[in-house]
């Protein structure tokens, strides 16, 4: 269905209004159980995965590239019954609150997160929580746990990170910014479509769920008693669970008490630690 906005103040837009406004946003996408998806590409990989759009917002000069994409998704080139709203850029930029340059937004219904024990069933190659017959060969698995990341940018590229390394699964935790905010499905390029994950109601008392699943808990973290990312390859561990800790204060004391492993990069020319972004990409690529 498509509609051309004259003006900003249009109630049927509300999804799209103060994009830029991080607080109100965290708090109202989740509880209205939408995400927006930003640019032709992220739009593509998120109805690719199966995520179902409630609206679309563009200047009209985007149509023709993105009529393929809504297709895919609504069934007709102009959105069926879904509204496709397109305005001239000074009314787009009046709803959002930025200059929309990459060709397009969506509003998405935010899919049901998985259960923590179904998706580590899924990481490890189990169907219905049972293994598979043991004539098949079961490969590794390799999961990841953001604990307490604020930055969406931190979050969306420990995604893409994961996504290009093999990672199985993620658990965010109950203080960890939203995967599915604006800017973290930007920086991940859509791979928050990709990498299945879900969040964890109760961190760090999960992680005993992760050791009861089999796997190893390692904390990457510059602690005491902290072994060499080279030492963890060398103990080929089949099942293992990396936890990222926040951007300040790195792991909590409480999940330190709780980890298998501490393990640390090894730095020189006295530089004392990676961002977490680039720490998760080493640390996913040494152990993949």
């Amino acid at each position: 269905m498509l509609i051309t906005l004259t003006t900003a103040a249009d109630e049927r837009v509300a999804d799209y209004t103060n994009l830029t406004d991080v607080a109100l946003r965290s708090k109202h996408e989740p509880e209205k159980g939408l995400y927006i998806a930003e640019s032709t590409q992220v739009i593509r990989r998120a109805v690719t995965a199966g995520h179902r759009p409630r609206s679309f917002l563009m200047a009209e000069k985007w149509l023709e590239t993105m009529s393929p994409v809504i297709e895919s998704a609504c069934g007709a080139p102009d959105g069926g019954e879904t509204p496709v709203f397109v305005a001239e850029e000074p009314v787009l930029r009046a709803i959002t609150g930025f200059h929309l340059h990459r060709g397009a937004l969506a509003a998405m219904h935010r899919p049901p997160l998985h259960g923590v024990a179904d998706l580590l069933a899924s990481a490890r190659g189990e169907a219905d929580g049972k293994p598979e017959p043991a004539s098949e060969t079961r490969r590794r698995s390799r999961i990841a746990v953001l604990e307490g990341l604020v930055d969406h940018t931190n979050v969306g590229a420990c995604f893409r990170s994961a996504a290009a390394m093999g990672v199985d699964a993620i658990l965010v935790t109950p203080t960890c910014a939203d995967p599915l905010y604006r800017r973290s499905v930007r920086v991940s390029m859509g791979a928050v479509f990709q990498v299945p994950w879900t969040r964890t109601e109760s961190w760090p008392a999960n992680a005993q769920q992760l050791k009861d699943a089999g796997y190893v808990v390692a904390g990457l973290t510059l602690g005491e008693g902290a072994i060499s990312l080279d030492d963890l390859v060398a103990e080929k561990h089949e099942d293992l669970a990396l936890v990222l800790g926040s951007e300040g204060h790195g792991l909590m004391a409480k999940t330190d008490r709780v980890l298998d492993r501490r393990v640390t990069i090894p730095m020189m020319h006295g530089v004392d630690s990676l961002n977490v972004a680039a720490a998760s990409a080493v640390a996913f690529y040494a152990t993949r």
